[in-house]
């Protein structure tokens, strides 16, 4: 398993978030794909902004709003563009996140399978460009629950959909991360880990500051241990990105948070 950061908590500080992730140790990094594309027509540019602080792109986020019949060729050619940035700087994974807002009630049967259609063909554009796209079930999306997860799973083609399992916002929708990941377990191809405040706590403070709902690894209910010891069993030789959406002090102290757990408590290593 290889061990990649996001840079979200960054914000709009790409610079800043490669400086402060490579001086941890990382290698490999997501970023806001807009912040990406800035570089379409730039590439030697963000590749040699990469090679000085020893990195790789791990993936970008991609996705769309699927379930939208009219908004078919505008997501497959969004995401076809993406891919091809990815190709480009030699990565292979394309994150298909679903946009919200959330529908009252959920996502209707039938735009489920508007969205899988969506999915199908997007995802074999992508394929065929060498990157593979991975399902990322999101809170406040029209994939958040369960029964949206195992519809969209159903209806796509496994050999070119594939799963990207987020462990908080699987929880937060109120599923076990790993029951789901056992589940889909052939077609996990990229995995964030993140962790998720206590349901129960009305103030989890760290530094003095409140937690967000996604917190830093090790301070929330999310068993990793358990995940990694199955992701172990099933040979998974991905990618799992660190993810923090939200900082309780600075981003680099966060992301050194996470870092020491990953090797203290999980004994992974970054950087490798």
């Amino acid at each position: 398993m290889k061990v990649s950061c996001h840079l979200i908590t960054w914000g709009e500080d790409f610079l800043k978030g490669l400086k402060e992730a490579s001086e941890l140790g990382f290698r490999a990094c997501e970023t806001f794909t807009h912040i990406a594309l800035k570089y379409e027509e730039r590439l030697e540019e963000f590749q040699s902004l990469l090679a000085t602080h020893h990195f790789q792109l791990s993936a970008l986020y991609g996705g769309g709003r699927f379930s939208e019949k009219g908004k078919r060729e505008e997501i497959i050619e969004y995401n076809t563009r993406v891919a091809k940035f990815l190709a480009a700087n030699k990565s292979d994974r394309i994150v298909f996140g679903p946009s919200g807002p959330r529908r009252e009630g959920g996502t209707s049967l039938e735009e489920l399978k508007i969205a899988a259609n969506t999915i199908n063909e997007a995802a074999k554009r992508c394929y065929d460009l060498g990157v593979k796209a991975c399902i990322h079930p999101h809170l406040g999306t029209e994939i958040q629950d369960e029964n949206e997860i195992d519809v969209i799973m159903e209806l796509t083609d496994p050999n070119y959909v594939f799963f990207c399992p987020d462990t908080a916002h699987l929880a937060k929708a109120g599923m076990d991360p790993l029951t789901i990941m056992k589940r889909y377990k052939d077609r996990i191809a990229y995995l964030h880990i993140k962790d998720v405040t206590p349901q129960e706590a009305t103030s989890v403070l760290t530094s003095d500051k409140e937690l967000p709902v996604f917190c830093e690894l090790g301070l929330g209910i999310i068993d990793f241990h358990s995940i990694i010891t199955f992701l172990k069993n099933i040979h998974y030789d991905g990618w799992i990105t660190v993810e923090i959406d939200q900082s309780t002090s600075t981003p680099y102290n966060s992301l050194k948070i996470c870092r020491d757990f990953v090797e203290h408590n999980l004994g992974l290593k970054v950087g490798t």
